[in-house]
């Protein structure tokens, strides 16, 4: 059974890092180029679904690869579907000055809304398309994804060091002025430790003695999932220049006008998973800085 350990492990290694990089080059594409993205994007999916609904049966190494993928395509399109503006919120405009606390919270989940709502669809769908299946590794993959995202996002808003600046399209730069600079905040390590002791949980079913191949692989790849969603975290905080794992993805973006760049303290979270990174030793002009 170990031999299935080290696959899983590199898959899971390559799918996070090369999913990443296309979305940040096709999102850094001209906006002519965005509705054929999404169309791509709706089509697989559509097979994504197809096999989740038909990997849920398929208790094996072969479907815990299919259900895993699956997930991650679905979580794709939600990354696409945000990123290139087309679920979005429907607060567009920039934070009313002085606004904080719950205001300025409530003014950060309008210009989210609409997308929280498609990933809480999107869970919803996963959920009965794998109910009562013996292969849930789609639903977990996605689930991964979701609740690592929603750490980030509360965490970024809440204040860390590092914000993904660096990866936002010009067109939604009206959201980066909800996020806060600090060294850290008092949610972080409640994250990492929670997501430390999912990731213990994961990989000691994986070596367990009793546990199967299909077990074995199939909590390689959520567990690995989630520890890089946990390095993700520590990227928030650590002088990391961690954007150089994907400059082949930002090689479509082009340069910030001035005009945007300066326009108001701005930073986003893109999960996900998966999705951009600030060099530590970068700072974005007017950011809301605390101590």
């Amino acid at each position: 059974m170990p031999e299935h350990a080290l696959p899983a492990l590199l898959t899971t290694l390559f799918m996070w890092w090369f999913s990443t990089g296309l979305i940040l080059y096709l999102d850094g594409l001209g906006r002519a180029t965005h509705r054929w993205t999404m169309a791509g994007a709706t089509l697989l999916l559509g097979l994504a679904l197809w096999g989740l609904r038909v990997s849920g049966a398929d208790a094996s190494v072969g479907g815990a690869y299919h259900g895993f993928i699956a997930g991650l395509m679905v979580w794709a399109w939600q990354e696409v579907a945000f990123l290139l503006g087309f679920i979005t919120g429907p607060n567009r405009a920039a934070c009313p000055p002085g606004a904080s606390g719950l205001a300025r919270a409530g003014q950060a989940l309008r210009a989210l809304l609409w997308h929280e709502l498609a990933l809480l669809a999107g869970a919803a769908l996963v959920l009965a398309l794998t109910w009562g299946q013996p292969n849930q590794v789609g639903l977990l993959t996605y689930l991964v994804l979701w609740v690592m995202r929603i750490s980030a996002k509360l965490n970024l808003h809440l204040g860390v060091r590092n914000h993904y600046d660096e990866f936002l399209p010009h067109h939604l730069h009206h959201l980066k002025q909800y996020f806060t600079r600090r060294p850290m905040n008092a949610l972080f390590p409640v994250s990492v430790v929670l997501a430390t002791l999912g990731c213990v949980v994961l990989f000691g079913r994986a070596t367990a003695a009793e546990a199967s191949a299909f077990e074995l692989a199939s909590a390689t790849l959520v567990g690995t999932l989630l520890a890089l969603g946990l390095l993700e975290h520590w990227f928030l905080v650590l002088p990391i220049p961690a954007a150089r794992l994907w400059q082949w993805g930002l090689a479509s973006h082009r340069p910030v006008p001035a005009t945007v760049a300066t326009a108001g303290p701005l930073s986003l979270p893109v999960n996900q998973v998966r999705l951009s990174w600030i060099n530590a030793a970068g700072h974005v002009p007017h950011a809301k800085e605390e101590p």
